[in-house]
């Protein structure tokens, strides 16, 4: 129970950064009875959330949208390496769901965690892929007449990352306001 108070303390501390100023998390504690006692221990465990004031908790994957569910599940995981700092986190689309001021948010955290640890993030976000201090470009290829698709990796210049960024921002043909765009937000103006 002391464990729960903390973690739910320091989840919450995590929401407003994350535009969920208003949402509220809570894990839930229930006492199984004997027979159901197991090699999982002799509580059931769940993590609860309200996202708006009044409202009742309840499942956090019943309750939280896509882009809620991501942000909660960073708050989760920022919460947790805190307590048992682990070398490396890797985000897996991580900002789902959200765009704009939400995405900045996102990105901002996430830069913040990675001063303390190696941060690895899949996104489509140009607004996340801004906050990065390297950047790596992951694309699909086919090999040998269609029959076998290779990945590839490459890391970006400081150049490039400001096209991939241009090119997130406005799709195939890449617009001298998006060049400019990207720019802010490599800057953190934008």
């Amino acid at each position: 129970q002391a464990a729960a108070k903390t973690l739910d303390k320091a989840v919450n501390a995590e929401l407003p950064p994350l535009k969920l100023e208003k949402a509220r998390f809570a894990t839930r504690l229930e006492r199984l009875g004997e027979t159901q006692w197991g090699e999982q221990g002799l509580d059931r465990i769940a993590f609860e959330i309200a996202t708006n004031p009044g409202m009742p908790p309840g499942a956090l994957a019943r309750i939280a949208s896509g882009g809620e569910l991501a942000r909660f599940m960073l708050a989760l995981k920022v919460a947790l390496a805190a307590a048992d700092p682990v070398a490396t986190l890797v985000f897996d689309e991580v900002d789902a769901g959200v765009g704009g001021a939400t995405a900045t948010a996102v990105g901002e955290r996430l830069a913040r965690l990675a001063r303390k640890v190696q941060v690895l993030v899949v996104t489509h976000s140009p607004q996340v892929a801004a906050r990065a201090t390297q950047h790596m470009l992951i694309s699909k290829m086919e090999e040998v007449g269609g029959k076998r698709v290779a990945t590839r990796i490459q890391e970006l210049s400081a150049q490039s990352r400001r096209e991939e960024i241009a090119r997130m921002l406005s799709g195939a043909v890449v617009t001298e306001e998006a060049r400019a765009q990207a720019t802010r937000l490599l800057s953190g103006t934008g």
